[in-house]
């Protein structure tokens, strides 16, 4: 959510904000509308003024037993209370409105943002690790998990359609490791407090986090008005929702794991093969709950602690600047990691990071006190993966796949595997 103070005051920076995410001038409406709000309170302010000051006088005639004088207040009273129920209701409406106009706009990005309308103008930050240069005819992940006997595409769809798939034996075990050494890394490496949060919430912790109104169509909802989380994030960012919390609370550093459900209704037709693009994948999230003068070191911090992940797992990365055409609705700043995969011969997201600035904590009023201070502020919330745990599988299958169609287990991964070093049909 945005700051309509700002947005008064600086009417033509909000404007070449939204003209980066390619939106229209949105000041000047946004302006209007705070103004109908403003006067609508400003009216009712006046009237309940008046009417709580004839509200005295008319125990000051009732005292003088001035019978006719104190009818006529009390008539007076009673029609600016009808006049105070007409107003609030306008005020009302003008704050929902408002709120509805800012709710639907996007974040502002930050000044070092690369401009831009879509992936092709990213920019590469930096890439670790060189792609491997294989002496045979290289496969893909679904040839390789169905080659070990652990990927069941068929029986998936059978019971629940397309876009998801049934790991079973080496597969699942190799899933639940990589999962259990992100974890691990995190919390006792990274800093990290783990969680293990609800996967069905409400409306206002979906609004919180950015996902409603605008993305409804790309989420599942449940017949008693829940909605299943498309990612952790909504959870744990929600943790610090309606609170002021102590300037020695923070940073507050969170990670969880969790299936994440996502309907992909914007995507059909795209990765079809495969568990690139699920209706329900695994995924190692990290949410940061910060200062304002830190999130953008956390940003850094946060990014790297999810390179660390690739770093151990042997997989090739590169790690790519967003243009403000292409970041997600809530964030300010996004790096995504894009790990290698050698069948297509590309990179492909693995985790995306991003600094939300105080967008989130707006929608859900998580706030923090300084010491020594009586006004709050609001904090800024940050988030990313640490990994996506199913594209972390994949990407292990196919970097580091064998001639025989057997794959060789990262030796970070070993200890998780009983120490299996190679996985064979």
């Amino acid at each position: 959510m945005h700051d309509i103070r700002f947005i008064r005051e600086n009417p033509d920076v909000f404007d070449a904000a939204m003209a980066r995410r390619s939106l229209e001038p949105q000041a000047a409406r946004l302006i209007d509308l705070d103004s109908d709000r403003r006067s609508a309170t400003s009216a009712l302010q006046e009237v309940e003024t008046q009417r709580n000051a004839m509200s005295k006088q008319i125990g000051a005639a009732k005292a003088k037993g001035d019978e006719g004088e104190f009818e006529r207040l009390r008539a007076e009273v009673e029609r600016l209370k009808g006049e105070m129920d007409r107003l609030n209701a306008e005020a009302e409406k003008a704050d929902e409105l408002l709120n509805q106009h800012l709710a639907a706009l996007p974040n502002m990005p930050f000044d070092d943002v690369p401009e831009g309308a879509d992936e092709a103008d990213n920019e590469e930050v930096r890439g670790w690790g060189e792609p491997r240069e294989f002496d045979f005819a290289v496969k893909d992940h679904v040839d390789l998990g169905e080659g070990l006997g652990g990927l069941d595409f068929e029986r998936a769809a059978a019971m629940s359609g397309s876009r998801f798939a049934v790991l079973s034996g080496p597969l699942a075990r190799l899933e639940r490791a990589l999962a259990a050494f992100m974890l691990d890394i995190h919390t006792t490496e990274h800093g990290f407090k783990e969680y293990s949060p609800p996967y069905l919430v409400r409306d206002e912790a979906m609004f919180g986090t950015g996902q409603l109104p605008k993305f409804a169509d790309d989420l599942f909802r449940t017949t008693d008005d829940r909605w299943l989380i498309p990612t952790a994030e909504v959870s744990l960012t929600n943790l610090a929702r309606d609170t002021i919390h102590g300037e020695d609370a923070l940073p507050m550093r969170m990670t969880a794991y969790t299936p994440c459900f996502r309907a992909e209704a914007g995507s059909a037709g795209r990765d079809t093969r495969g568990l690139i693009r699920m209706h329900q994948f695994q995924k190692v999230e990290m949410v940061c709950v910060v200062k304002p003068e830190e999130s953008e070191e956390e940003l850094e911090r946060m990014t790297q602690c999810a390179e660390e992940i690739l770093r151990r797992l042997e997989l090739p990365y590169r790690v790519m600047l967003l243009c403000s055409g292409d970041m997600g609705f809530s964030a300010r700043k996004t790096y995504d990691l894009e790990v290698w995969l050698p069948s297509q011969d590309t990179y492909r997201e693995i985790s995306s990071c991003s600094n939300c600035g105080d967008f989130q904590a707006r929608r859900m009023n998580a706030r923090f006190r300084r010491e020594g201070e009586k006004r709050p502020d609001f904090l800024h919330t940050l988030n990313g993966s640490g990994v996506a745990v199913g594209r972390a599988l994949l990407a292990v299958l196919e970097n580091h796949q064998n001639a025989d169609g057997s794959v060789t287990i990262p030796a970070a991964l070993r200890p998780y595997m009983g120490g299996l070093e190679v996985l064979k049909a």
